[in-house]
């Protein structure tokens, strides 16, 4: 049987070891081996298999602001991928920091920070098989290399900018290149703070910046991973 590590990886080998380790195995083995029932659906529990791998392969981060595993610097993103191992659906980075968006170059914004290290995991995701049945596919640890790095700082520039300027609430999810932002919230109801196009503040829906499925499929299909 599946047991949870005690600790946390010391090293990014040591956590690319346990991102192997698991590759292949259903959810409801891991679940079983970290005393977690599995639900029928995702409907919800939205969010329940990344924090099952991270539980995996021994994340302590929680709901931290930082890195999924801190000591490390890496962030670990699962991807939901269909029978051809095309990723789903785009990936959430970070919530986007709207009232400070204007004062953040690329370099020091939370986007780049959340991908300067990333582990991925593909996760079988089609509806054919059950949940319990999904298995984990093979990782890979990745960094943007210059080229990536430049268009996504073109992306962070141009949508930063809109959101610095007041046009929050009227960005759509077609800006961006790789890179877009979009309403990141459980119900309308939620608000935030924001600006308008005079500089006054107002009160808008949460935001969120996302990886287009172009982008992961372009990432997985370069490393050749697939779900097992």
């Amino acid at each position: 049987m599946f047991a949870a590590p005690d600790t946390p990886p010391a090293t990014e080998a040591g956590l690319l070891s346990r991102a192997e380790g698991i590759a292949g195995r259903t959810l409801a083995y891991l679940a079983e081996g970290l005393g977690r029932p599995v639900p029928d659906d995702l409907m919800r529990h939205k969010g329940w298999v990344g924090q099952l791998v991270e539980a995996a392969l021994g994340s302590t981060a929680g709901s931290a602001a930082g890195p999924d595993f801190p000591k490390l610097g890496i962030e670990l993103k699962t991807i939901p991928i269909d029978a051809n191992g095309v990723p789903k659906e785009t990936t959430f980075v970070c919530t986007a920091p709207l009232t400070e968006i204007g004062t953040l170059p690329w370099r020091d914004s939370p986007v780049r920070a959340k991908l300067a290290r990333v582990l991925w995991i593909p996760v079988q995701a089609h509806k054919e098989i059950p949940l319990a049945d999904r298995r984990v596919g093979s990782p890979c640890i990745w960094s943007p290399d210059a080229e990536e790095d430049a268009r996504l700082e073109a992306d962070w520039n141009e949508l930063s900018g809109l959101v610095a300027d007041g046009f929050v609430e009227s960005i759509t999810a077609h800006r961006g290149h790789w890179l877009q932002i979009r309403p990141k919230a459980a119900n309308r109801k939620q608000r935030t703070w924001g600006e308008d196009d005079e500089g006054d503040p107002i009160r808008t829906l949460p935001r969120g910046f996302y990886l287009r499925r172009s982008f992961t499929t372009e990432l997985l299909a370069r490393r050749f991973i697939v779900a097992r």
